[in-house]
């Protein structure tokens, strides 16, 4: 499983990507030979018989604002233990910020302004020949496009630096960084925005879905800090309640950990298959006779983490397409297969190898949190390109690699803890007879490999189309986010190193 529970000054823009005008020199691209699903350069050509370009450069006239509900109607008291609970989920419906019409002769009343969040300048290729695509119409309410939150594209990799001076807390900021570790710093780190964000999902997680039912759930809440997270992988975010619709989504999908998987709160791989499948249902709504469907509403309200899901998926729908929310679900879905493989490791007892652990942590990872990065820009990257076995590759190479930093930054505190927990660097030291050091080496080495292989195919793919790149700078800037989350909790949560 994922471990994500749980301020650094604002760093220069990532420089991996590369734009039409500073594409990396041919030779250097010789190590793309072995991306086989490549091997055919007309595989990347577009199709010749799509629209003109969309100039997403193009300033898009603001919409109303949404504003969503400060909480879902008709939950009772807390819970009376650990996951039990006598409240149910009641419906949400969007509520546009409309002002009362002003009775006449009293002049119009002056509109509130839209909060608009600050994001790095925008730089979109240049795309005479690319093919575009068709985007389809986003789900109600429509999220607002705006061309000034798309992120930048660079062209080199930056790795762990060399020894910098303390910062102004007097932190040494380098003792924080796994050495030899590709990263990039986020474009964006705003601890005032990242508080306001975590502000507005607690109270939501506390008087909404009562995900906490005492002092020691909400102080590991606080500890685990997800408005940081989403303010730092997010940089282009399209408003504020797009921010806290990703945070929702994060702090579900780990209360399904938590409560399912961990043994700190009663989880167990026995019969976890079992629940996971009812988990899926607070996201992916059952279909069934009439009498059946107030008890399966009954039995997801009974739960802190079900009920958690369900709240976070109604808010992400507004601000998603129905094919962005399916996205999420089918991604969910593969997440939990990967819980369950993980499980039946823990029961039977047996370490896989190394290459039967990366299959299952291509499943088992933070790919559902990659990929509403379209979503929470406020834009859609549509489902044909989407399943492009190109792009599919991208997504997993950023989300693959994205997790192996968790597997290296929280090895020592799993190390430290009495129950059996696989990690990268475990079935490397496992397989090959190594020490734990040395096989911490090697899970850098696959990290790297992984990285290099995201940026040179997204190198080649972000000139063909403006949103496919914006899409890939968005999977790019979530890696770079995730990375500085980690290391801000070397110290508390992390450490550096075996």
């Amino acid at each position: 499983m994922v471990d994500t529970r749980s301020e650094t000054t604002p760093a220069a823009p990532p420089t991996h990507l590369t734009a039409p005008a500073a594409l990396p020199d041919p030779a250097n691209l010789a190590a793309l030979a072995d991306l086989t699903v490549l091997a055919d350069p007309a595989d990347l050509a577009p199709p010749a018989d799509l629209p003109e370009p969309v100039d997403l450069s193009a300033p898009v006239a603001p919409s109303a604002p949404m504003v969503l509900p400060e909480r879902i109607g008709g939950l009772p008291s807390g819970p009376s233990g650990l996951g039990t609970s006598g409240c149910r989920i009641g419906p949400i419906t969007p509520v546009l910020d409309v002002p009362e019409p002003p009775a006449p002769p009293a002049p119009p009343p002056t509109p509130e302004p839209v909060e608009v969040l600050e994001t790095p300048p925008v730089q979109v290729p240049e795309t005479p020949e690319a093919s575009p695509v068709e985007v389809a119409a986003p789900a109600e309410p429509q999220p607002e496009l705006r061309s000034d939150l798309q992120p930048e594209l660079h062209a080199d990799v930056r790795v762990a630096p060399e020894p910098s001076s303390p910062s102004e807390d007097g932190e040494d900021v380098e003792s924080r960084r796994i050495k030899g570790l590709k990263f990039h710093p986020p474009l964006r780190d705003d601890r005032g925005l990242a508080d306001r964000v975590n502000e507005r999902l607690m109270e939501w997680a506390e008087k909404e879905v009562e995900l906490y039912p005492d002092d020691e759930l909400r102080a590991m809440f606080l500890a685990f800090d997800p408005g940081r997270s989403v303010v730092m992988c997010h940089p282009d975010s399209a408003s504020f309640e797009h921010l806290v619709a990703a945070g929702m989504l994060y702090i579900g999908e780990n209360a399904v950990d938590d409560y399912f998987c961990e043994p700190d709160l009663g989880g167990t791989p026995d019969g976890l298959g079992a629940r996971l499948l009812v988990a899926q249902t607070a996201i992916d709504p059952l279909h069934t006779a009439k009498e059946q469907v107030p008890k399966w509403l009954a039995g997801i309200a009974s739960h802190p983490a079900l009920r958690c899901m369900r709240s976070a998926m109604n808010y992400f729908e507004r601000i998603a397409t129905p094919a962005q929310a399916h996205r999420y679900r089918h991604d969910i879905c593969n997440l939990y297969l990967g819980y369950c493989a993980e499980a039946a490791c823990i029961q039977t007892g047996r370490t896989p190898a190394v290459w039967e652990y990366l299959a299952h942590r291509q499943f088992n990872n933070f790919r559902p949190c990659l990929t509403i990065t379209d979503a929470v820009g406020g834009y859609e990257l549509p489902a044909g390109m989407f399943a492009r076995p190109d792009v599919q590759r991208a997504t997993g190479l950023a989300s693959n690699a994205s997790t192996i930093v968790n597997d290296l930054f929280s090895l020592r505190k799993e190390m430290a803890q009495e129950r059996v927990h696989h990690s990268l660097p475990t079935v490397i030291a496992d397989e090959e007879g190594c020490d734990i050091d040395e096989a911490f080496q090697k899970t850098i080495d696959i990290h790297n490999e992984l990285m290099d292989d995201f940026e040179s195919l997204s190198a080649l793919l972000a000139p063909t189309d403006p949103v496919l790149a914006r899409y890939l700078a968005g999977l790019s800037n979530w890696v770079a986010g995730n990375h500085e989350w980690h290391s801000g909790l070397v110290g508390t949560r992390y450490a550096t190193s075996p």
